[in-house]
């Protein structure tokens, strides 16, 4: 039986978010340049995890989850700003910034160790 890839499922997880709240805003608020770059970042991240664990070298690997790191740390960014600005509510930013958070730690930790094992 296969291990199940938290990263890859959380990030999976969280896009299925982005996309709901992609929903919301252009519905509710009619907020399409915002919404659409949350969405884009929000599911990049997921996307690039995906090419990471195909990826041909470790070095691949790494580009890739690079570029994972920083599309989370773009839709943070794009989180709190939905937040200030009151296009989405306080709560339900907590929780999807509570999530990229995490994402974002685990993709670090992620960097870190495969950084780590390739100088041994």
């Amino acid at each position: 039986m296969k291990k199940e890839n938290i990263v890859q499922t959380k990030s999976y997880d969280f896009a299925l978010s982005g996309i709901e709240l992609f929903k919301k805003l252009t519905k509710e608020q009619h907020k399409y340049i915002l919404s659409k770059q949350v969405l884009r970042s929000d599911t990049s991240i997921g996307a690039n995890i995906e090419e990471a664990i195909g990826g041909q070298s470790t070095r691949d690997f790494l580009s890739k989850m690079a570029i994972s790191y920083k599309e989370a740390r773009e839709t943070h960014y794009w989180l709190r700003l939905l937040r200030d600005s009151n296009y989405n509510s306080r709560e339900e930013s907590k929780s999807l910034i509570e999530q990229c958070e995490e994402l974002l730690r685990i993709i670090g930790s992620i960097q870190k160790t495969t950084k780590l094992k390739t100088r041994n």
